[in-house]
């Protein structure tokens, strides 16, 4: 089986959009405006026409099984409106995770978005995490570590603001991909460099603090290949070793696992030569921020299984390991669900 880690519904029926546009506007007109959740009528025929033509074809297409399904990142906007506009915009992502999850049980499984705001503290999101997990099934959350859309006006990710999250997720063993949303600093690009930046600053976050020490269960997963992390694996090691830190591998491959959302032959196989195999999950992101052919091979650029395919740098063991192993390790509630 192959199990692809790290999935969004970009390809949403128009409905939601016009809702969230809606949100927009009642801002527009008081930045504390009390939204109400309201209704967003979507069928199930809709549902099935914006997959079955983009994410199930391209997984009959790629030869995987399974997506580990969660809402469009890039829309999770948790800079956008009050603390309201963040709890009742998530809820409906998430039901509409939990509709794919029941039509389509065999090709997703559901991870959650939070219902994050600047500023208000992480407690908030609690009650969606078990919700999802106890009345969806969930296996998993995207925990966003920059709210402010790329300011980082938040703690960081070591600091016991964090606290109550990490209990809760230690608590149902249920990881968080640490990913975070479209920036509105004009000084990034939001999927060129605040997500690969905001990658390597999470491991650096979680590097100085003592997080894993006093959650030694806690599972992250660091998307994109984990940013410049394995690129600069030595830089990391030596910074560590300069502040006293245990060994690299020991301070953070506990807890922390890479996914393979990186889009060339070269750049897979740095990520396996430089990071452990068990440390390392399957990923695609179709249909995600690269979305174009490769004028170099003529396939797509996150069609990132040939790259697992064609690697010499593992055996077949190690490609078992990062195709399904790895990932029921990591995501416990995967068999349950």
């Amino acid at each position: 089986m192959i199990i692809d880690c790290h999935g969004h519904y970009t390809t949403t029926p128009d409905e939601l959009g016009l809702y969230r546009e809606q949100q927009k506007t009642d801002l527009a007109m008081d930045p504390m405006f009390a939204h109400v959740k309201g209704e967003i009528v979507i069928t199930d025929d809709q549902i099935r026409e914006s997959l079955e033509g983009a994410q199930i074809r391209l997984q009959n297409e790629r030869g995987t099984n399974l997506t580990i399904f969660s809402p469009r990142a890039s829309w999770m906007g948790h800079h956008i409106g009050n603390e309201l506009t963040s709890i009742y915009w998530t809820e409906h992502c998430n039901e509409l995770i939990y509709r794919i999850t029941q039509l389509y049980p065999q090709n997703f499984a559901g991870v959650a978005q939070l219902p994050q705001t600047p500023g208000v503290k992480p407690t908030a999101c609690i009650a969606e995490i078990e919700r999802c997990v106890n009345e969806f099934g969930f296996i998993g959350c995207n925990l966003n570590p920059d709210p402010s859309g790329g300011y980082w006006t938040d703690p960081p990710l070591g600091d016991s603001y964090w606290y109550p999250v990490y209990e809760k997720l230690v608590e149902l063993d249920l990881p968080a991909m640490i990913h975070v949303s479209a920036a509105c600093n004009p000084a990034f690009h939001s999927t060129g460099s605040h997500y690969l930046g905001a990658d390597t600053t999470a491991v650096m976050q979680c590097m100085t603090s003592d997080v894993f020490k006093d959650f030694p269960t806690l599972k992250f997963i660091i998307p994109h290949g984990g940013g410049a992390v394995p690129y600069h694996w030595g830089r990391f090691r030596g910074l560590a070793e300069m502040m006293g830190k245990p060994p690299l591998q020991e301070l953070i491959l506990q807890n922390i696992y890479f996914d393979t959302c990186v889009y060339h032959q070269p750049g897979i196989n740095l990520l396996l030569e430089v990071i452990p195999t068990e440390n390392i999950l399957f990923a695609s992101e179709m249909v995600g921020a690269v979305r174009g052919i490769d004028p170099e091979t003529g396939f797509y650029f996150d069609d990132t299984k040939r790259y697992i395919d064609n690697s010499p740098l593992i055996n077949d063991t190690q490609r078992q390991m990062i195709f399904e192993g790895n990932a029921r390790k990591v995501f416990s509630r995967l068999k349950a669900s």
